[in-house]
């Protein structure tokens, strides 16, 4: 009876032994994981909950490790069957959701997390990572981390296998430093995709660039009115009234292309909020349409609304839809004036059985078209099919692109067919309010 309440007892102190020895045998892949996940907490973007789990798992993982190969006391001892490091780290590396690798100190890629094999392929074990990233940036930030012991970050771009740019961050692990040479060094080769960000970045400086362009052009002009107004022209009466009316013209123009730029970033805020409220697209059509007849009547166009189907219900921004409509009708009636008419159907499109009915708004000219290579790139701001009749007619550049937004806050489509000679046709098509969940 005596032995049978001992044994539990003898058996306690055991058991903590061995957890001990274990935690001692992984003291050094346990504080290495704990340091990168502290770094990519602080330096990667990784939350603290995130990283905090991750090391809580690379534990368990590591102190399994012991349970599995039996010999905890000899890995705490340090003998010839010590836990290897690389293990620790490749566990931590392949939890990263970014694409990274270990190397040694000669360079070699010793492993590479999932993420990694997906983007670049599977590298041979030992294959050199200057054959997988080619960039000689990455070759100098190894050298300079393998000279300072300090972490080397560098951006660079590359090829293959598409063209992308990354920041990539070589950080040495362990004793990796100069001050410990007879070290077995891994070095983690942690890499950051920014090609997203470079691609908004250039988004934004052309954007700005153009912007000014925009409105430095009409303000030069106005600037050198207003200076021949006040020396040469200034006793000129007739001059006074034309340079006038040229003034007015081109502060009309600043005040729309403001106006445009205003709307496109009020659009762009809200643009991942889709509209709650149902609409009928018919009467915002005739409302467009009453708008647009003096415009059309000046123009020497007819302009003819055809509205197949009502009601025409879709879930949308009454105020959005008319600038979509109202913008796809003033640049009919502006570019296609030659043709002398331009055509306005509206229909709801039946898409096939148990398939959801759509609202379809056409708007059709008969102009001079646009060729092929064009179309594409319509919808981007700022850009012209031809640039001095654009600004001739009072464009902005701008009109498109405020459709494009607007219509993807909707979820709906905008499809452009023209040809050279045969006149324009753009087609919106919105989900009916019955089918948006």
């Amino acid at each position: 009876m005596t032995r049978t309440e001992s044994e539990p007892a003898r058996r306690t102190p055991t058991r903590a032994s061995a957890l001990v020895r274990r935690i001692e045998a992984a003291r050094w892949p346990l504080a290495i994981a704990a340091a990168v996940f502290v770094g990519c907490w602080l330096f990667a973007g990784l939350s603290l909950p995130v990283a905090a789990l991750g090391f809580a798992i690379v534990a368990i993982v590591l102190l399994r490790h012991g349970d599995a190969n039996g010999k905890p006391a000899d890995r705490a001892t340090g003998t010839a069957d010590v836990l290897d490091p690389l293990a620790g780290y490749a566990a931590v590396a392949d939890g990263l959701p970014d694409p990274c690798f270990l190397i040694d100190r000669a360079g070699n890629v010793r492993f590479q997390n999932t993420t990694a094999s997906k983007l670049f392929g599977v590298v041979a074990k030992n294959q050199p990572i200057s054959f997988v990233l080619r960039a000689p940036e990455v070759g100098d930030a190894v050298q300079r981390a393998r000279a300072t012991g300090a972490t080397a970050t560098v951006t660079f771009f590359e090829r293959v296998p598409a063209d992308r740019w990354f920041e990539a961050r070589v950080s040495p692990l362990g004793d990796a430093g100069p001050a410990a040479p007879a070290r077995p060094a891994v070095y983690l080769v942690l890499l950051r995709d920014l090609t997203e960000a470079q691609r908004v970045e250039r988004m934004r400086v052309d954007f700005v660039a153009n912007a000014s362009h925009e409105l430095r052009t009409p303000l030069a002009s106005v600037t050198g009115f207003i200076e021949t107004l006040q020396g040469p022209a200034r006793n000129d009466a007739d001059a006074r009234e034309r340079f006038l009316e040229i003034m007015a013209v081109q502060a009309r123009r600043m005040s729309r292309l403001i106006d445009d730029l205003m709307s496109l970033s009020r659009i762009e805020l809200k643009a991942h909020v889709r509209p709650e409220t149902v609409v009928d697209v018919a009467p915002i059509l005739e409302h467009v349409a009453d708008a647009m007849h003096p415009l059309a009547i000046e123009s020497g166009v007819e302009l003819k609304l055809d509205i197949r189907d009502r009601p025409l219900s879709v879930v949308g921004d009454r105020d959005e839809l008319a600038q979509v409509f109202q913008n796809l009708v003033h640049n009919a009636i502006k570019y296609g004036q030659s043709g002398g008419r331009v055509d306005v159907t509206a229909v709801s499109v039946q898409r096939g059985a148990g398939k959801p009915a759509r609202a379809s708004v056409t708007v059709r000219d008969y102009g001079p078209g646009i060729a092929a290579e064009h179309l594409p790139r319509l919808t981007e701001r700022f850009y012209r099919v031809d640039t001095a009749s654009s600004r001739e007619k009072g464009g902005t550049g701008l009109g498109l692109a405020i459709v494009k937004h607007i219509l993807n806050r909707h979820h709906g489509q905008l499809l452009i067919d023209s040809k050279p000679g045969e006149g324009a046709e753009f087609k919106v098509l919105l989900d009916g309010a019955e089918n948006v969940t």
